[in-house]
């Protein structure tokens, strides 16, 4: 069930909390193989099942996610777990003293809490292959990949074992896993969701959003966590897709959903932003740089216990000069001003989530349109650019019958989540845009 139909049940008192929790924990540890969930919380589970269902007994309202089942992507802290971040040298670390803001939230609605879920360590990835907790496979498809950082997030939700999941995105983790998946994911606006009790990565870039199967429980999922009732979105009146860097290097199947898309929303000419090849490696630097920095003093205690590719590229980002940093920001700024430009004149805009649907997990490279691309680094070619300018961004999975799900990215001004989740709603309406069952992978 989505979370709306779980909190309604509950709150009607026809389902009690505790017995969707035990249901949820149950079926996700049947799904081992698709080694999405790091650790189940049961005990923590049947506590708070517990208290939504007393005060549903005493008459109370629970809150609007009452009973609702979910995950949080193993760098959120958790009160008496230790925060991994995906990372071996973590696992020994001191519990966490409370649960992250955003956790905590979530909580105080009715949600309850059943896993953290599987991610690519310390979140610089786009795959989920863990070297220490292995790789999330794909629940449409257990041969390939489910996308990172936030992949076993994406994959919970997309095997449709919990409803609701929360990841992180820095230069796409949330976005390229949803559309992998097959799942709605959620970049909110710089800053419109705290990050208080989550594990850094790139601070200036880093957000902290949603998966879900429904736009309706996105919507819901966002305002708790963003502590504040969404506005009226309105309708998007101008619109157009990006042309020139995010009209290439992607198949046929993702061109030709947004040009259904922008066919159904009357949209106008692309939009063609300069700046943004320049802008994914301006992503790659300031990426590099603020993360080898925040992980060098471990690197010299012990490289060693850093996945081996973590550790290269965390070292040669702390190792790139002031000068290349600076240029770096220089970039991002430009890149900014440019796409905020473009939103000043239109109300939404268009671009491909990823380039591709999941790669086999053995592939290494895809060719598209004669061009060899990296099956990993490639997955955001673009998110990348459009993380650097704090913008929302909700990834939507294209309804195409039979093929592997992949998906589209909606992007608004700042603070427009509204008009992301209108649009969206219209796009379902539509038959443009939906979520498939997945066939989860059998343990």
């Amino acid at each position: 069930m989505s979370a709306t139909a779980i909190a309604a049940e509950v709150r009607a008192g026809r389902r009690t909390a505790r017995s969707i929790a035990i249901e949820t924990l149950d079926r996700i540890g049947a799904q081992g193989a698709l080694n999405a969930a790091t650790r189940l919380l049961r005990d923590r589970v049947l506590a708070d099942a517990a208290r939504v269902d007393a005060m549903v007994a005493a008459g109370r309202d629970p809150g609007p996610l009452a009973g609702v089942p979910f995950a949080v992507k193993d760098l959120f802290d958790v009160a008496g777990e230790p925060t991994t971040a995906g990372a071996r040298q973590l696992a020994g670390a001191p519990p966490a003293a409370c649960d992250a803001e955003v956790v905590a939230r979530l909580c105080a609605a009715g949600a309850v809490l059943v896993a953290t879920a599987n991610m690519d360590e310390f979140a610089y990835g786009f795959s989920t292959e863990n070297a220490h907790f292995g790789t999330t496979r794909n629940p449409h498809d257990p041969e390939r990949l489910a996308g990172g950082s936030s992949g076993g997030s994406a994959a919970l939700v997309g095997a449709g074992l919990v409803p609701l999941a929360l990841g992180s995105d820095t230069n796409g983790s949330i976005r390229v896993p949803a559309s992998l998946c097959g799942v709605f994911g959620l970049r909110p606006t710089f800053g419109a969701v705290p990050v208080a009790g989550v594990y850094p990565f790139v601070e200036r870039l880093d957000t902290v959003g949603c998966f879900t199967r429904s736009v309706e429980d996105m919507a819901i999922a966002h305002a708790v966590m963003a502590g504040a009732p969404l506005l009226p979105g309105g309708g998007a009146g101008r619109v157009a897709p990006l042309g020139g860097w995010f009209a290439q290097r992607a198949e046929p199947a993702v061109l030709a959903g947004i040009d259904r898309i922008a066919r159904h929303l009357d949209a106008g000419p692309p939009v063609v932003l300069r700046s943004a090849a320049a802008a994914r490696s301006a992503g790659f630097v300031l990426t590099g740089a603020e993360g080898g920095h925040r992980h060098l003093p471990a690197l010299r205690r012990d490289a060693m216990a850093f996945d081996a590719g973590t550790r290269d590229r965390l070292i040669a980002g702390a190792l790139q000069p002031v000068a290349a940093v600076r240029e770096a920001e220089a970039v991002a700024a430009r890149f900014t001003d440019e796409l905020l430009e473009a939103l000043a004149t239109h109300d939404l805009l268009l671009a491909p989530a990823t380039p591709m649907a999941a790669p086999r997990i053995d592939a290494t490279t895809i060719v598209i349109d004669g061009q060899s691309l990296s099956a990993r680094a490639d997955l955001g070619l673009h998110t990348q650019p459009l993380s650097l300018a704090g913008v929302p961004i909700l990834s939507v999975p294209l309804a195409q019958a039979g093929a592997m799900p992949i998906g589209v990215q909606l992007i608004a001004a700042p603070g427009r989540e509204a008009l992301l989740f209108d649009t969206a709603a219209e796009l379902v309406a539509a038959g443009l845009v939906a979520c498939r069952s997945a066939l989860a992978v059998a343990a």
